[in-house]
């Protein structure tokens, strides 16, 4: 019988194959990377209702003078854009939805509402100052960008880590009876 001599692969051979596979196995693993993730559903802590003085304060964005260029808002005697007919604006979530030290992300509306104590509520802007995506969830006080792990403080929309370089842009908010509305 004939032996057949096979040479065994070569140290580049093993070391490309090894490489291949290690990128194959990162492509696949992006595959998902950036789609949304659902948000905890976290619960009021014990004895969570309203405080004695009435609606949580939602507290402003800009300075609220109609003066003021900057100030967020529509022109003085304008019902705001989304607002339904009758001049109300239409609620963005009941404040008893939002737990105390989380919030929830309206993605459609491109706002994230936060609750940082049971007296207040804050909104954002739910794009990330970084690359521009939707954030993903609202987790242990921060507010998470799913993209690229950028984290924003619920209190005032700082960056608490990631790549992002600026805050998430306030949104003016009011409460009334309840509900969290845009101002």
């Amino acid at each position: 019988m004939t032996e057949e001599h096979r040479p065994c692969p070569s140290r580049r051979a093993v070391l490309c194959a090894t490489g291949a596979l290690g990128v194959t196995t990162l492509l696949a693993g992006c595959q998902t990377y950036g789609q949304p993730v659902a948000a905890p559903v976290a619960a009021d802590p014990p004895g969570g209702d309203a405080p004695a003085s009435g609606d949580p304060v939602a507290e402003p964005a800009g300075s609220g003078d109609p003066a003021d260029p900057d100030a967020p808002g529509d022109a003085p005697g304008e019902a705001p854009d989304d607002a339904p007919a009758g001049g109300q604006a239409a609620a963005l979530a009941a404040v008893a939805d939002l737990p105390v030290g989380g919030g929830r992300i309206l993605a459609d509306r491109g706002v994230v509402l936060t609750r940082p104590t049971q007296e207040t509520v804050k909104a954002y802007s739910a794009t990330c100052t970084h690359a521009g995506c939707t954030v993903t969830r609202v987790d242990g006080g921060t507010i998470v960008c799913g993209c690229h792990n950028s984290t924003f403080d619920i209190a005032d929309g700082s960056v608490r880590g990631g790549p992002a370089g600026s805050p998430l842009p306030p949104v003016a908010v009011s409460v009334r009876d309840g509900q969290v509305l845009l101002a």
